[in-house]
């Protein structure tokens, strides 16, 4: 596993041909990109133990396509102002172009239009994120058992966890319960 620094994309480059992330290369040298593509070839490689629960594999396919490109709408910008941050840490260059790539992709001003809007940013959040607390409130994972639709959640929300401190709300206790159960080290739940 190679962790892809978001401004440093030249391996990624050669060796799937984009800048998107996930990417992987299997041992016969076929790279796949595309969190479902990876999945569903992942899945023909080894079925067992599989990532769509008995019975659900067609509701996971569902939802994890939900989560990446529609929740995300959602989540991002609620990270945005943590992101700028990080980057500008490391300098003024590696800041300027994480804010480039940004406004490149959403036009001149996202960056600081986005920001501006943190209340409301947070209101779509919690709107787009209460049925998913709510269905966590009685089970780990989203269909009782961890499957796909479980990691593009968890990718989602990690947004949340950027600078090591998680900023999902406090009153989110499933949320932050089912993000806690796939991290290995602890943030602070304050």
């Amino acid at each position: 596993m190679v962790e892809v620094d978001y401004l440093e994309r030249k391996e990624l480059l050669l060796a799937s041909g984009q800048l998107t992330v996930p990417a992987v290369t299997l041992d016969n040298r076929e790279t796949i990109v595309d969190s479902a593509r990876i999945a569903t070839r992942l899945e023909e490689l080894y079925p067992e133990p599989t990532i769509f629960p008995s019975g659900w594999r067609g509701m996971h396919v569902v939802v994890a396509d939900y989560i990446d490109n529609h929740l995300e709408e959602s989540v991002y910008p609620v990270a945005l102002a943590d992101e700028l941050a990080y980057y500008s840490k490391q300098g003024a260059d590696r800041g300027a172009l994480w804010r480039f790539i940004r406004e490149r992709k959403f036009g001149r001003g996202f960056v600081d239009r986005t920001i501006a809007d943190h209340k409301a940013n947070w209101e779509r959040f919690r709107s787009a994120l209460a049925p998913f607390e709510e269905q966590l409130g009685g089970m780990p994972f989203l269909t009782g058992r961890i499957g796909l639709a479980d990691f593009a959640l968890y990718g989602q929300l990690y947004y949340l966890a950027f600078t090591g401190e998680l900023k999902i709300p406090a009153d989110m206790k499933n949320l932050r319960a089912f993000f806690g159960r796939g991290r290995s080290d602890h943030f602070d739940d304050r």
